[in-house]
């Protein structure tokens, strides 16, 4: 129990229909609903997204800055990768049915449909996970400051990014109009550690609260 609930009052809530969150659409087959505290006030250091996509369509790359996230498949199959900040890999965990694969506070990340009617539940250990997504990285920095750092052609940055005009959330954009990426099941194969350097050097830079659900 948490100090600040009024447990007596009528207002606090012990149950609700994820049914009637939506969070996020794409398309029939692609969307996210939320639970967190702000759809039931008596839950303490927990939330989910429910997710639902078709084959091939991604949760797009991104990090939690506040909390770890185990995602767990109820129907279809999936990829989870995962950017591991030691061994600078990345690594990827197919799962089906009852398997679960969990993400690290922070770490980047990204989930793969692999097959059609694929339903996901992503939980968290924070009542509002904190989010930052790769399309507001690419869309919201500045084109002088990528090319400056990365040595890039600024103008050829700008062309490439353009498209990406607001948080994707789920790709591809459904208007993108590419054809289906076969290498994107090399997923499947599962990650093999690296046993020849598992003390890689990590430098840890703090993240900026930046948007969440």
């Amino acid at each position: 129990m948490v100090s600040y609930m009024d447990y007596t009052s009528p207002n606090t809530q012990f149950t609700y229909d994820v049914n009637e969150s939506r969070f996020f659409t794409k398309d029939h087959r692609n969307f996210i609903n939320v639970l967190g505290i702000k759809q039931l006030n008596t839950l303490e250091n927990i939330s989910l997204l429910d997710i639902f996509l078709s084959k091939t369509n991604v949760i797009e790359p991104h990090t939690h800055q506040n909390a770890a996230e185990l995602v767990y498949c109820i129907s279809g199959s999936a990829t989870v990768s995962m950017l591991n900040p030691f061994t600078q890999k990345i690594q990827n965990y197919p799962i089906t049915p009852g398997q679960v694969a969990n993400v690290p506070q922070g770490w980047w990340h990204y989930e793969i449909a692999t097959s059609d009617k694929t339903h996901l539940l992503a939980i968290f250990d924070a009542h509002t996970p904190e989010v930052i997504y790769g399309s507001d990285i690419l869309r919201l920095t500045p084109p002088e400051i990528m090319a400056h750092t990365y040595c890039l052609n600024e103008h050829e940055w700008e062309k490439a990014v353009s498209p990406i005009r607001k948080s994707t959330v789920i790709g591809p954009d459904q208007y993108c109009g590419q054809s289906e990426n076969t290498d994107i099941y090399d997923m499947n194969k599962p990650y093999q550690p690296n046993t020849h350097n598992p003390n890689d050097p990590y430098r840890y830079y703090p993240q900026p609260l930046y948007w969440r659900y």
